[in-house]
C-alpha cells in the first residue's frame, strides 16, 4: 500500500450494521496482510471487542487523553491497518474532534489514508449527519455504505453521489448465525466446503469489494 489506510466506519444511528462491517472488513484485513489494529468505540454489547478480542482494543473520545490516545495509534504510518467501529454515541464527538485537528491533513502529512465509510439509513438523523460529512471529508475520503438489510429499497438522493459500498442483505436465519460470538466469516470460508451456499458466496462478494476498495485507494494515491 503507498500509504497507511484508516477505515472509520460511523452513523449516528444504532442497529444499522456498522459492527457486522467493522468485523467483515477487519477479518479481510487479517486474512490479506496477516495483521490488523481495530479499535472499538461503543457502548452496547456485543461489540468488535467481543467478536475479534486478539486484533481489538477499546477507545473512547469522551475525553481530550481519549481523543490523543486514539489519535496517536491511528495516525501512525506503520504499514498495519487500522479498522474503527465508531459507535453512534460518539459520531458528533469525534467529527468534531477531527475537524477541529485537521485529521485529513495531518493523515497525509503523515503518508496516512482515511476511509470514512457511513452506513446509511433513511431517517433525518442519518440525512443530517451526511450532510455534514460531506463538507467535512473530500469526495474521494467518504464512501456511503447501503445496507440492503436496513435500507430495503434505494438510497437517499443526497446519498447517490458519490462513492458507494453495497452490503447485500442476508436472510434472517444467516443473520442469526453469524451474529454468535464464536462465528468467524474467513473460519467459515476455509471449512464450508460447498463453495454455492448463500453465505459463502456473500462472504467472498464482500471480500472481493473490499479487495476493490484497496485497489481503488491505490489508484487515488499514485
Amino acid at each position: 500500500m503507498p500509504a497507511t489506510p484508516v477505515y472509520i466506519i460511523c452513523s449516528p444511528r444504532p442497529q444499522v450494521g456498522k459492527t457486522l462491517l467493522a468485523r467483515l472488513l477487519s477479518e479481510f484485513l487479517l486474512l490479506k496482510n496477516g495483521n490488523v489494529a481495530a479499535f472499538d468505540v461503543n457502548l452496547k454489547e456485543p461489540s468488535l471487542l467481543d467478536y475479534l478480542p486478539k486484533v481489538t482494543e477499546t477507545a473512547d473520545v469522551i475525553d481530550t487523553y481519549g481523543k490523543m490516545q486514539l489519535m496517536d495509534r491511528v495516525i501512525l504510518d506503520d504499514g498495519v491497518a487500522k479498522v474503527i467501529d465508531l459507535g453512534f454515541h460518539a459520531f458528533d464527538e469525534f467529527f468534531k474532534m477531527t475537524d477541529e485537528i485537521g485529521l485529513l491533513k495531518e493523515a497525509a502529512r503523515r503518508h496516512v489514508a482515511p476511509q470514512i465509510l457511513f452506513v446509511a439509513d433513511t431517517d433525518r438523523a442519518s440525512a443530517r449527519a451526511h450532510e455534514m460529512l460531506r463538507g467535512q471529508i473530500p469526495r474521494m475520503n467518504l464512501i456511503t455504505v447501503d445496507n440492503e438489510y436496513i435500507v430495503r429499497g434505494e438510497l437517499p438522493p443526497a446519498m447517490e453521489g458519490g462513492r458507494l459500498f453495497r452490503l447485500p442483505a442476508l436472510p434472517g436465519f444467516l443473520k442469526t448465525y453469524i451474529d454468535r460470538l464464536s462465528f468467524s466469516f474467513t473460519g467459515y470460508l476455509r471449512q464450508e466446503k460447498d463453495a454455492s451456499t448463500e453465505l459463502h458466496q456473500w462472504t467472498r462478494r464482500n471480500y472481493i469489494a473490499f479487495r476493490e476498495l484497496e485497489l481503488s485507494l491505490i489508484l487515488q494515491r499514485s
